[in-house]
């Protein structure tokens, strides 16, 4: 047995990009399964009443959404895996098994120290004032950093006015030159 099958993959302490943060407790390998994202599988009605509890939206980041529309709160039941930051360039990805499981992997490299990061644009269904943004910064310090960990909203387009073919070849109405009437008379 190697020591790299006993030791585990990552450590929990302070983070420069926010608050506490995962690192690699030794060099982990690209696709390696990290950790499980784990805690207790709530309705997304719950994980609302829950943030509202909490304060608000701003304090749910430890809520991760699944495919079947439900959430898993990381802050119940949960482990170490909440703790990893999100960044605009991540060294790893969470997928969800078929039996709704998350799980965290590495996508190359990363060396023994590295703090461990993952994409997740958050969705706020309210309106992104410049106070919410605040709220929401990304400080992962990566050169494509967006600035916010919030999911761009959909934006609402107007629908297009069709152009009609040979359009530009008419004359506009205002142009067209009709007969003067006779003078009566």
């Amino acid at each position: 047995m190697s020591d790299a099958s006993i030791q585990p993959a990552f450590r929990v302490e302070r983070s420069s990009v926010h608050g506490n943060g995962v690192f690699a407790r030794r060099d982990i390998a690209p696709g390696e399964r990290i950790v499980e994202y784990a805690g207790r599988e709530i309705t997304w009605e719950e994980a609302q009443i829950r943030a509202e509890i909490q304060g608000g939206p701003h304090n749910h980041t430890f809520f991760f959404s699944l495919a079947n529309g439900n959430v898993i709160d990381g802050g119940d039941h949960g482990n170490e895996a909440r703790f990893i930051n999100h960044s605009c360039e991540p060294n790893c990805e969470a997928i969800e098994g078929e039996d709704g499981r998350i799980f965290i992997y590495a996508l190359h490299d990363i060396k023994q120290d590295e703090e461990l990061s993952y994409s997740y644009p958050l969705i706020y269904e309210g309106r992104h004032t410049p106070a919410i943004k605040k709220e929401f910064a990304c400080r992962c310090g990566a050169l494509n950093c967006t600035g916010t960990m919030l999911a761009p909203k959909p934006r609402k387009r107007k629908p297009k006015i069709k152009p009609q073919p040979f359009a530009d070849l008419v004359p506009a109405a205002a142009a067209v030159q009709s007969p003067q009437p006779a003078a009566l008379g």
